[in-house]
């Protein structure tokens, strides 16, 4: 049988995932093997935080051959990683190890492009939330330090591999719409803002479609990594919230979304942008979907307060295991202290538990006495942030929301999608937890006609496929 190969590169790690439909037309089942999965940890430099992408490719690749030699019908693969980050190359050659979003020097970009572009026009023009390490604030502080002019290509990560595995240069539109460069709605890049931040367009690649060839890979690509011939490289939703978002089961006029993993993605899906001022200073944002819609959404803090906790508390020699974390959370009282989840102090790396008790301590409130009571604040943090932006989006779109839908790894933390339920008030469907890797292997799919159909035709396959569950909202009186 045909099958196709997801390389999916989240913000801590990566994984490769093949993918079979199984059963009759109509009734098709995605049928996934997880082949290869492997870590991915920026490195701190002298000169700022970076990821390893030479490793990320090397590892993507090897997982590729893998499936080449377990999988006898494998006809195509596709990338999809996190937006914003991105390679400047000069002739084809990449001139440094890609800048971490989450590195300090966006606020020197930020102050110089606000002095060209206001936010309210630049929201007018792109419909995107301010975000710091949006990437025109990160070419705005290239440029300040002299590195921009040596480059002639700028190729976001999934285009930077893409280009590496086939030769070809693309930007596909799903995470273009993402570097704020791109107009609401639009499919090109946005070449008078361009002009006034003094971006040479010659530095973008041409904008593609989810579902393009982008190409076989190289010969040389397949020899290095053990790939047999004819393997094809096609896009898909490459940001993978687009990609995830695909793939959530549901009704789009009457549910949102929360796509939850590192970050949450919280939003609904549209077939035009909401571009007002009410939304810009909401914080929300416009980004470009599989199949021409909107993603109308939110960022806000994920499961990276929870990483980050375990990973500061490994540093102190404190070994914690999150699933019984998670168990012993489930049996603190309900009435833990919380606090502003998506506070710019919690962004980058470091003692995140020290900064959350610095924020519950200026809002006058007790800070949790264990690590199980940390992680439910942390929680129930979140939950309250998630309940804030579904209220927003029925104020801002004029619905009326009905159901939400949690995909991503935070499907599988109980606790997370109970508190959500009963904060929203609303019933809380979650699943799948693969929904970033089902999204890009069914637009793969469709591309190589293995399946036909719109949207709500491979979202049916994701609910025949991996059936969620439903958490109903609890009376406050009764959560524990």
């Amino acid at each position: 049988m045909s099958s196709v190969a997801a390389v999916d590169l989240g913000a801590t790690s990566g994984r490769v995932i093949t993918g079979t439909l199984e059963g009759g037309r109509g009734g098709e089942q995605l049928h996934l093997r997880h082949l290869a999965r492997f870590e991915n940890r920026p490195v701190r430099l002298p000169d700022g935080l970076h990821w390893d992408v030479l490793s990320l490719y090397s590892a993507a690749m090897q997982g590729l051959g893998r499936a080449s030699r377990e999988e006898p019908g494998l006809v195509g693969a596709a990338v999809d990683s996190w937006a914003v980050d991105h390679g400047l190359l000069r002739e084809g050659r990449l001139l440094g190890n890609p800048y971490h979003y989450r590195d300090e020097r966006n606020d020197d970009g930020v102050r110089a492009v606000h002095a060209q572009v206001g936010p309210e026009e630049l929201f007018q023009r792109n419909g995107l939330q301010h975000l710091p390490f949006n990437t025109l604030f990160q070419l705005a502080a290239a440029r300040a330090s002299g590195e921009l002019e040596l480059a002639d290509r700028l190729l976001l990560i999934p285009d930077l591999l893409g280009y590496w595995a086939t030769g070809r240069q693309v930007a596909e539109r799903t995470n273009a719409s993402t570097t704020g460069l791109v107009p609401v709605g639009g499919g090109g890049w946005d070449t008078e803002l361009l002009r006034r931040l003094d971006l040479p367009v010659t530095l973008f690649p041409e904008v593609v479609e989810p579902g393009t060839v982008v190409g076989e890979l190289s010969a040389q690509a397949r020899a290095e990594f053990g790939i047999a011939d004819g393997l094809t490289l096609t896009t898909v939703g490459s940001h993978d919230t687009a990609s995830a978002v695909a793939a959530v089961p549901m009704r789009a006029e009457d549910a949102v979304y929360i796509s939850c993993g590192t970050w949450s993605l919280v939003g609904a899906e549209l077939e035009t942008a909401v571009a007002t001022d009410e939304a810009r200073r909401a914080g929300f944002t416009n980004e470009g979907g599989v199949d021409g819609r909107v993603r109308f959404l939110k960022n806000v803090m994920g499961l990276w307060l929870l990483s980050e906790s375990l990973r500061t508390w490994a540093k102190a020699g404190q070994d914690h295991d999150l699933a019984t974390l998670l168990e012993q959370a489930a049996l603190v009282r309900p009435d833990v202290p919380t606090f502003d989840a998506n506070d710019p102090r919690l962004m980058a790396p470091g003692d995140v538990p020290a900064r959350i008790a610095a924020l519950l301590t200026e809002q006058g409130q007790p800070v949790p006495a264990s690590a199980p009571e940390l992680v439910r604040s942390i929680l129930a943090s979140l939950a309250q942030a998630y309940a804030a932006t579904v209220r927003d989006v029925d104020r801002l779109t004029g619905r009326t929301t009905r159901t939400v839908h949690l995909v991503g790894g935070g499907a599988q933390n109980a606790l997370l999608c109970q508190l959500a339920a009963d904060l929203t008030g609303l019933p809380v469907v979650a699943g799948p937890v693969e929904a970033t890797a089902m999204g890009n292997l069914l637009v793969q799919a469709r591309t190589h006609r293995l399946i036909s159909g719109d949207l709500e035709a491979l979202r049916a396959v994701v609910a025949r496929s991996s059936p969620p569950q439903t958490f109903s909202a609890r009376a406050r009186t009764t959560q524990h």
